[in-house]
């Protein structure tokens, strides 16, 4: 009766596939705006904007992540007190009747 939850591992392809189109997409944004036709002020706003939100990006990804494994860890714990309590109890033992 114990269905334990598999754990799901990236493997090693899917990492490498975030890896490079993370790279590819800050990449491609960095040379956009080195490359923009504006003045160093208007790049460097871009820049630590970009850093910014990339960085708000990660925070948002690990505070999912943890949530939903916080969510994983009260069901297991929810799970071995019923299991317990179905193993404790015995349907066909004589009840003593109450007072």
């Amino acid at each position: 009766m114990t269905d334990a939850p598999v754990k799901q591992q990236s493997t090693a392809a899917f990492y490498g596939q975030a890896v490079a189109s993370f790279s590819v997409a800050m990449a491609a944004t960095a040379l956009g705006i080195f490359r923009l036709d504006a003045n160093a002020w208007v790049r460097g706003f871009l820049a630590i904007a970009v850093l910014y939100l990339v960085t708000s990006a990660f925070t948002l990804a690990k505070v999912i992540r943890d949530r939903q494994e916080a969510g994983q860890i009260v069901s297991r714990v929810d799970q071995a007190r019923m299991e317990k309590l179905l193993t404790a109890h015995d349907p066909f033992e004589k009840q003593q009747p109450q007072r």
